[in-house]
């Protein structure tokens, strides 16, 4: 496990945008901007990617624990924190009533058809007997 997956693994715990990262690295006066932070959650294989070094990694801890737990003059609860985090994301029940509203507006009324007529079936061939060489109990 290198450094870019404990960076995404924190990320996606803690609900993190790349604009909130930039702002943890600016509290331990570590300047980065959202796009070379993207560059960390690429896949290994895009030609964009960049290995996250330990510098950056260790900054990033440090301000993490600043942001959580503020600091000594001014403490935080980090749960509370976490809890700010949660609540700027949309819950997918909203997501839901979207997808729902949209589905509402594209689909077209239901056509009534009529019932379908009952037909007797007329049976054109008889029973066959097939004989393949085996002999019949009759």
């Amino acid at each position: 496990m290198n450094n870019n997956d404990i960076f995404k693994k924190l990320r996606v715990a803690l609900m993190l945008r790349d604009d909130q990262i930039e702002d943890i690295l600016k509290l331990v006066d570590f300047r980065m901007s959202k796009g070379e932070i993207g560059n960390f959650f690429r896949n290994a294989d895009h030609p964009k990617f960049v290995e996250c070094g330990d510098q950056v990694l260790r900054n990033f801890l440090n301000g993490l624990v600043i942001h959580l737990r503020g600091t000594k003059e001014n403490p935080k609860n980090p749960m509370e924190v976490i809890a700010v985090h949660k609540s700027e994301r949309r819950p997918k029940e909203e997501f839901r009533e979207k997808k729902i509203e949209k589905r509402e507006k594209t689909v077209a009324p239901k056509k009534k058809f009529a019932p379908k007529k009952t037909v007797k079936k007329i049976e054109i061939v008889e029973k066959v007997h097939y004989k393949n060489g085996k002999k019949s109990k009759d």
